[in-house]
Order: C-alpha cells, then sequence, then structure tokens
C-alpha cells in the first residue's frame, strides 16, 4: 500500500469532540420558498424584457416604414421641383427634416430601452431587498 497503513475511511468519521456541537436546525421549506420568489422575480423581470424588447421592435417597424414612406415623397418632391437651384434648396430642407426626425426617432428608442431596463431592475432589486428582510427575520428567530 503506498500509503501505509491509513485508513481513509477515519477521515470522514464525526470526532467525539463533535458529537456535543448543536448544528442550527435548517428550514428547508423557508429556503424552498426563498428560491422559489427568486425565480417568480427573474422570470418576470425576463418577461418584462420580452415584452420591451417587441414593443422596440415594432416601433423600430413603424419608423422604418415611416422613412421609407417620407423618402419616396421626398424623392417625388425634388424630382418636381424645376431649377437645380429649387432643387438643390428642396433636397437640403429633407435632408434637415429627415436628420431632426431620425434625431427624434433615436431619443425615443433610447427612452424605450432605458424604460424597459429600469422596469426589469427594479423587479430585481426589490426581490433582493426581500431577500434581505427574510434573512434579518430569520436570524432573529434564530436568537
Amino acid at each position: 500500500m503506498p500509503f501505509g497503513e491509513f485508513d481513509f475511511a477515519k477521515m470522514f468519521e464525526m470526532p467525539k469532540q463533535m458529537g456535543d456541537f448543536k448544528f442550527a436546525p435548517v428550514d428547508m421549506e423557508g429556503i424552498v420558498a426563498a428560491q422559489r420568489k427568486n425565480v417568480e422575480a427573474l422570470a418576470q423581470a425576463n418577461q418584462l424584457a420580452v415584452e420591451s424588447m417587441q414593443a422596440i421592435a415594432r416601433r423600430q417597424s413603424e419608423i422604418f416604414r415611416s422613412m421609407m414612406e417620407e423618402a419616396s415623397s421626398a424623392v417625388r418632391e425634388v424630382m418636381a421641383a424645376g431649377s437645380p437651384e429649387e432643387k438643390a434648396a428642396k433636397q437640403t430642407e429633407i435632408v434637415k427634416d429627415a436628420f431632426q426626425h431620425a434625431v427624434q426617432n433615436m431619443r425615443e428608442l433610447a427612452e424605450l430601452v432605458a424604460k424597459s431596463q429600469t422596469e426589469a431592475l427594479e423587479v430585481v432589486q426589490k426581490r433582493v431587498a426581500d431577500s434581505l428582510d427574510e434573512l434579518k427575520l430569520q436570524i432573529a428567530k434564530k436568537k
């Protein structure tokens, strides 16, 4: 035997001194309930995130559709303008309007994303706070 007469089974026996040591009872129902609440909070946060992403995707689609309609209209307006100077002025006006719409749309989408993140984070933050309160109660019961 490479380890001599060493008995590995004795390593896992509880020493006699440990026999008198009292372990605190574990509240398995409380642990399971807390974990259930954690999973429910994560599921709710996920649901909010999915719904928000769908709303953002719908809004992006609406913006794209509107942008394509505006571009088509802009081409017709430029082509209808008479002289090259009038066409250039019309193009400048259209580009300025398009830029302003693009900035408004980006701002709107950024606000939607921020709102979505805030809502999902609030669910998780509330669960963490509740979990810490539950832990305090468990510790107070042990005293």
